[in-house]
């Protein structure tokens, strides 16, 4: 790392080199945190955890049992090692707890006042944090498997809803009534919607992930809707004719976008992960393809060591490709 600092106080090697190798570094070296527990509230599993954004102070956890609790992970007592404590929660006994599994849980973008869940029980609420009580309560006539929330929305509030049929609901939270829910039927989709997620490049473009193998991105202010369905192949003629346009061998019950926007990252229960162009769609490379008992995923930007400086004799070529920074954008590189 010496060499790599040396070479970039001396304008001899490329900003970008020297961050690619650090952020290799880092998640090499990535493991458990021996100092730092969570407080045990939960008596079941876990479904989904997320973290605020505005101070990265505050982790929202939902269950199996239906049960939402809100910790925070400061460490208040300044000893090395701590249990961050849960400073409420929405237990069994508060009269507006989620009947079944909570299945997505996701802070309010721009402020900590409010926050949303999502569940079996075919409900999605909105919660003030302060009095943990549901200022609306939006009920759909099937299962809701996922919800999301733009997080660069600027022109509209709207909640994207996967259910278990073909179809996304948006609803509109300056409403705050459930008759204002849009039900927007989307051609293409087969089958229920697992896994919805905005993009944060613009606020008007959603991709969808459903269990008809297929992902979808879509304008939402088009009457036709559908921008982009995602093609494993790339445009490649498949031995198998049911593989068409499909992103994955089975159900995709997940993506999200990176944080630049510029691709989307899906996962499937084909035991794969894969990184698409979000902009037309390409499959870029596929990440991870193991067995079923893999639970840990990372995207390594190499795995060989950084060529020295005075070594003229190797080529870019002798390097992991992944190290040739395959996530920049033309904005980085400018």
């Amino acid at each position: 790392m010496l060499g790599f600092l040396l070479a970039r106080q001396a304008g001899l090697d490329d900003p970008l080199r020297l961050r690619r190798a650090e952020s290799t570094r880092r998640v090499l070296g990535l493991e458990l945190n021996k100092d730092r527990d969570v407080e045990r509230i939960h008596g079941s599993g876990i479904n989904t955890l997320d973290i605020e954004p505005i101070e990265a102070r505050y982790m929202l956890s939902g269950g199996s049992d239906g049960v939402i609790v809100l910790y925070d992970l400061e460490n208040s007592s300044r000893q090395p090692y701590y249990t961050c404590k849960a400073v409420c929660s929405v237990g069994r006994n508060h009269p507006d707890v989620h009947k079944y599994s909570v299945e997505t849980v996701q802070w309010y973008p721009h402020d900590t006042g409010m926050f949303t869940s999502s569940s079996f029980d075919k409900t999605l609420k909105v919660w003030d944090t302060n009095t943990l009580q549901t200022a609306d309560v939006f009920s759909f006539e099937e299962t809701v498997y996922s919800h999301h929330m733009s997080p660069v929305a600027t022109k509209h509030c709207l909640v994207a809803v996967g259910t278990r049929g073909p179809k996304v609901q948006l609803c509109d939270l300056k409403s705050g009534s459930c008759s204002h829910i849009l039900q927007v039927m989307f051609a293409g989709h087969r089958q229920e919607i697992l896994a919805v997620s905005w993009s944060p490049r613009c606020e008007y473009v959603l991709a969808t992930a459903s269990a008809d193998s297929r992902v979808k991105l879509w304008d939402v202010r088009r009457a036709s809707g559908c921008l982009i369905t995602v093609d494993q192949h790339n445009g490649k003629k498949s031995q198998a004719v049911e593989s068409a346009n499909t992103a994955h061998n089975g159900k995709v019950n997940g993506l999200c976008f990176t944080s630049d926007g510029l691709h989307l990252l899906t996962v499937g229960t084909d035991n794969r992960m894969r990184l698409w162009n979000s902009s037309n769609g390409e499959n870029t490379l596929e990440l991870y393809s193991g067995s079923r008992d893999c639970n840990i995923l990372a995207w390594v930007p190499s795995l060989s060591e950084p060529v020295p400086d005075d070594d003229e004799t190797t080529t870019k070529s002798q390097l992991n490709p992944a190290f040739e920074d395959a996530w920049s954008s033309s904005d980085e590189e400018g």
